[in-house]
């Protein structure tokens, strides 16, 4: 495969139920995981449902970090989706394992990108666009 990114898939079990109904506390958390990881930070947005659980994603420069909690059965589901090799997805998911008070986690980590036969990281490249200008004949 040519690897463009690595996406980190968590399951977060018997977390504190508090913390995963609390929309502040975790936009905080979200956030210094990504600085934690090396990322860059774009935009969050967060939604906190009735009765209970937020849903909430920041987007990155390298992709995006996602949670979606369920505080009724102590659960969390987040992503760490990544591309490059500078930002290190492994570091925000230990810290978000920490900071949610999960007595364990489930992780899988898949390559994400373009299918070949040999494995190789390829990196971000700047694309130049050619405008082909047709003038109208007169």
């Amino acid at each position: 495969m040519k690897i463009l990114g690595r996406h980190l898939i968590a399951e977060y079990i018997d977390c504190a139920p508090g913390k995963l109904d609390d929309l502040a506390f975790l936009e905080r958390c979200l956030l210094e995981a990504v600085q934690r990881s090396g990322a860059t930070i774009v935009k969050s947005t967060f939604h906190r449902y009735a009765p209970q659980g937020v849903s909430g994603v920041v987007v990155i420069a390298e992709s995006h970090i996602s949670i979606h909690t369920w505080p009724e059965y102590g659960y969390a589901a987040v992503d760490f989706f990544t591309c490059g090799e500078a930002v290190d997805p492994h570091k925000a998911q230990e810290y978000m394992k920490e900071r949610l008070g999960a007595k364990s986690a489930f992780v899988n980590e898949l390559k994400r990108g373009i299918p070949s036969d040999t494995d190789e990281v390829i990196s971000h490249k700047t694309v130049q666009l050619r405008l082909n200008m047709i003038s109208p004949t007169h």
